[in-house]
């Protein structure tokens, strides 16, 4: 575990698609360890002293978004003694910011209006001979990427839907190797991803005018000042994309933790969208000391009167010994 800097700010964020499950419980105490494990904070006490921990529901996403699940999940993390050291906040109320920082992109010559479609992306892939692979999505071909001139041939006059964010593709840009951004990451140890053959020029604002999860979670984030970020493995390959966005608007780069994921018997990863079970909290100890034993950390077995409060205090000493 690297060393963390005099004050830990950290986050969950959960998406409101519905209840929290057995994999989200892992990646809320996992980053509400990382600050409580900094500081010798006590669980129920204020973070403020050692660091701080905060809850950012990311509801940009409404189509996908259940009424009142953001209610139920800080009920559930209540449950679990997981209180935020902040009031919680709604990305759905945070447009303007998101805005600032599109408008800056624009002003750089960053960030492009797009007129193509899913069929146009795949149509152009096609064309060229390649074939989406198995589990991923089509890298973006540039059709309206802006010339050195600032011309978008591409668009042939039609009008732009999204708006993208132009990754490197030339030796000097990016991290490393031309468009290859390398990171290291607090548990998967070093990492690396070519942007423009990996990923391509990426989507900041959709073509339906919803905010793009990338965008928004780097804006919050910086907004936020979190200082470590304590999320799912599943998440690690948005990374590159956080990082690259973080340069071009000048934002610091946090600290990054992947967790392990939680798996269901067909070896898929724990979903909302694969039928997950909501977390059973009937017993927050037990629910509590397995999200703990994911994590890697050794509790001992919960008895009668132990209380939440209990395997907290044990799971913080636990991740401090890391």
């Amino acid at each position: 575990m690297s060393h963390l800097p005099a004050r830990c700010v950290g986050r969950f964020a959960p998406s409101p698609t519905g209840p929290l499950h057995a994999g989200s419980l892992v990646a809320a105490l996992a980053s509400w360890l990382d600050v409580r494990a900094h500081g010798g904070v006590n669980p129920g006490q204020s973070g403020q002293q050692g660091g701080q921990w905060l809850v950012r529901i990311e509801d940009v996403d409404t189509p996908r978004c259940v009424p009142g699940a953001d209610a139920l999940i800080l009920s559930q993390l209540a449950a679990c003694g997981l209180l935020p050291d902040a009031p919680p906040v709604w990305q759905s109320q945070r447009g303007a910011l998101y805005q600032a920082a599109l408008d800056q992109l624009i002003a750089q010559g960053l960030a492009y209006g797009c007129a193509c479609t899913r069929a146009d992306i795949a149509r152009a892939h096609e064309v060229a001979g390649r074939h989406k692979p198995r589990h991923g999505e089509l890298v973006y071909p540039g059709t309206c990427r802006p010339d050195a001139h600032g011309l978008q041939a591409g668009l042939q006059g039609r009008t732009p839907r999204a708006w993208r964010l132009r990754v490197p593709d030339g030796e000097g840009e990016g991290s490393g190797n031309g468009a290859h951004l390398a990171w290291t990451d607090r548990r998967l140890g070093p990492q690396s991803q070519p942007l423009d053959t990996a990923v391509g020029d990426f989507v900041v604002k959709r073509a339906d005018g919803l905010w793009a999860y990338q965008l928004a979670v780097v804006v919050d984030d910086a907004a936020q000042g979190i200082t470590h970020i304590v999320r799912g493995e599943d998440l690690a390959d948005n990374t590159p994309r956080q990082i690259w966005l973080q340069r071009c608007l000048n934002l610091p780069t946090p600290s990054y933790l992947h967790t392990p994921l939680v798996r269901g018997e067909n070896g898929e990863k724990l979903s909302k969208q694969n039928g997950a079970e909501p977390l059973d909290l009937r017993d927050p100890c037990a629910a509590l000391t397995q999200a703990a034993r994911v994590l890697g950390l050794a509790l001992p077995a919960t008895t009668a009167s132990t209380t939440v409060g209990d395997v907290l205090a044990q799971a913080v000493s636990a991740w401090q010994q890391r």
